[in-house]
C-alpha cells in the first residue's frame, strides 16, 4: 500500500474531551487529518463506511462494541484500513489481544502526546508500533520458544519470510497478494506452511517471532 500524502484518520473514543485533545494534536500535523469521529465501536464502523479513511484509531474500551471488537470487524469489512489501538491499559493481555484483532500498533493514552503521531506514521509505512515495555514483552513471551525457533527458523523459504514479514506488519491476505503479485490462495498456502513449520497458531505468535528474528522493528 502506498503511503498517502495526508493520512485520513478516524478517531474513536467514548470521552469527548479525549477526542478533542487528540484531534488538536493530530490536526496540527501537516500529514495527518482527522476526517471522522466516533463515540463507540459500532459508530466507528459506520463512520468508516461513510468516510474514506486510511487509519482507524480505536480506544480499546468503548460501549456497544469495544475497540477490539470493532477492529476485528473492520479488518473483515475494509482490510486496507490500518488500525491503531489507544488504551489506558499498560497490560500485555490487552496488547496481545489488540495484535490478534488486527491492530498494527498499540499506544498508551498516558504517552499519546509523545507517541501517537510517531505511531501513525510508522503504521502507515507498514511498520509495527508498540511502546518499549510492550516490545520487551513480545520478545520475552517468545523467549520460551527459542530452541524451537533455532531448529526450524532456517527452514522457511525466502518467499515464506516475505509473507511472514507482511503478516507481522498487519497486512491482509489480499494486500500481501497484491504486494507480492501472487494469488490470495498462494498467500494462504504460505501462511499455513509457516505456521506448520514454526509450530505456531496465529498472527500474534508470528509477530513475536518476526520481531525476535529481526524481520520487523518493535
Amino acid at each position: 500500500m502506498t503511503t498517502p500524502l495526508k493520512t485520513k484518520v478516524l478517531l474513536a473514543d467514548d470521552h469527548e474531551l479525549v477526542r478533542s485533545g487528540l484531534r488538536m494534536l493530530l490536526d496540527a500535523q501537516p500529514d495527518i487529518e482527522v476526517v471522522a469521529e466516533a463515540s463507540d465501536g459500532a459508530d466507528a464502523l459506520r463512520q468508516c463506511e461513510r468516510n474514506p479513511v486510511d487509519l482507524a484509531l480505536l480506544d480499546v474500551s468503548m460501549p456497544r462494541l469495544t475497540g477490539l471488537q470493532a477492529a476485528q470487524e473492520l479488518r473483515k469489512r475494509q482490510p486496507d484500513v490500518r488500525i491503531l489501538m489507544l488504551s489506558v491499559h499498560d497490560n500485555e493481555q490487552y496488547l496481545f489481544a489488540a495484535l490478534n484483532a488486527g491492530a498494527a500498533g498499540y499506544v498508551l493514552k498516558t504517552a499519546a502526546s509523545q507517541d501517537l503521531v510517531r505511531a501513525i506514521r510508522a503504521t502507515m509505512r507498514g511498520e509495527l508500533f508498540v511502546y518499549p515495555p510492550a516490545a520487551a514483552a513480545l520478545v520475552r513471551e517468545h523467549g520460551g520458544q527459542a530452541e524451537r525457533i533455532a531448529a526450524t527458523g532456517d527452514r522457511l523459504t525466502p518467499r515464506e519470510l516475505e509473507v511472514l514479514k507482511l503478516i507481522a506488519e498487519a497486512h491482509s491476505s489480499d494486500a500481501i497478494a497484491d504486494t507480492l503479485a501472487i494469488s490470495r490462495r498462494t498467500v494462504d498456502h504460505h501462511r499455513a506452511s509457516i505456521l506448520r513449520k514454526l509450530g505456531m497458531r496465529g498472527r500474534v505468535e508470528l509477530t513475536r517471532y518476526a520481531i525476535r528474528r529481526g524481520l520487523i522493528e518493535p
